[in-house]
């Protein structure tokens, strides 16, 4: 809603914004962070998998590439129920901004469901693993700035301090190579070879340390770098509403799968790696949901 006044002298439009009450980006940006992540992650580990473990990863070609598109159609369709012009959404295409990164990451997704239906189409009607694998390259390839596209998003948002470029792209990556190896532990279950199961949750477990480090600098450190950020962080620190929410988030999506992993190295059974993996999806969305949602409580007067 906007007062407009335009000034014939210069010919210059004076306008009023005024403010949105509530949130911009409500629970729907953290399912599309969510599904991209998972979307993008197991991508990643499939490629992984076929180089370290070409045996356990011999039959996960196909369904690893139907994971992929069912959770980047998910993606897609909620970033398309945000928007608040959803029927607008061509201009994307036919009138792109390319300094806006809602703009450059719809190319590239379009692109990456494309390659992700050729890799379906090699998989399962031409059965050509050696053409898969090596479409499959470039499609990792352009993964990576799928999943980092929404980092660029958020650092674009301004007043928003929290939101840095440099960590929340770590982030991003993080919960791509967490999410990824995950879903995979649960989708590949008794046709991992052992050796494939270690090397999945090692990239479990270290993604969760580090994705838990760096959510612990920004909350102790993140205060000394900007009064703004000191303020959100009151958000989830004493009786703050996303107190609860987010140490809940830690623990089920960092401390308890790392301390799960451990004990799989110690006693072998996989029922506590798919347990970690279980905690890790479910504890990804609480995560991402704190970190979305306190920037946006702050008033920005």
């Amino acid at each position: 809603m906007a007062a407009h006044e335009i000034l014939a002298a210069t010919n210059a439009v004076v306008t009023l914004d005024v403010a949105l009450p509530g949130t911009v980006w409500p629970w729907l940006v953290t399912v599309n962070m969510w599904a991209k992540s998972i979307g993008t992650g197991v991508i990643f580990m499939l490629f992984l998998l076929l180089r370290k473990h070409p045996q356990s990863a011999k039959d996960l070609r196909f369904s690893t590439t139907v994971v992929s598109l069912i959770f980047i159609h998910i993606f897609l369709l909620f970033t398309l129920a945000d928007l608040h012009q959803p029927f607008r959404m061509w201009h994307i295409f036919f009138h792109p901004h390319w300094t806006s990164a809602i703009t450059v990451g719809a190319w590239m997704a379009t692109l990456f469901v494309g390659l992700l239906f050729l890799l379906a189409f090699l998989s399962s009607i031409k059965k050509d693993n050696v053409a898969f694998d090596k479409a499959l390259t470039w499609v990792v390839l352009l993964a990576i700035p799928v999943t980092l596209y929404t980092a660029g998003l958020m650092a674009q948002c301004t007043a928003r301090e929290l939101w840095q470029m440099p960590t929340e792209s770590a982030q991003m990556i993080f919960a791509a190579l967490l999410s990824g190896s995950a879903f995979m532990l649960l989708l590949g279950g008794s046709k991992l070879q052992g050796d494939a199961q270690r090397t999945l949750g090692t990239v479990l477990g270290l993604s969760a340390l580090m994705s838990f480090i760096l959510y612990m600098a920004e909350y102790i450190f993140g205060p000394m770098k900007a009064e703004e950020v000191a303020a959100v962080l009151e958000y989830i620190k004493g009786d703050g509403p996303y107190t609860v929410m987010f140490w809940l988030g830690q623990w089920i999506a960092y401390l308890l799968p790392m301390a799960l992993i451990l004990m799989y190295r110690a006693t072998q059974k996989e029922s506590l790696l798919k347990l970690a993996a279980i905690l890790a999806l479910a504890g990804l969305w609480l995560v991402k949901h704190v970190w979305l949602m306190i920037p946006q409580l702050l008033p920005m007067s």
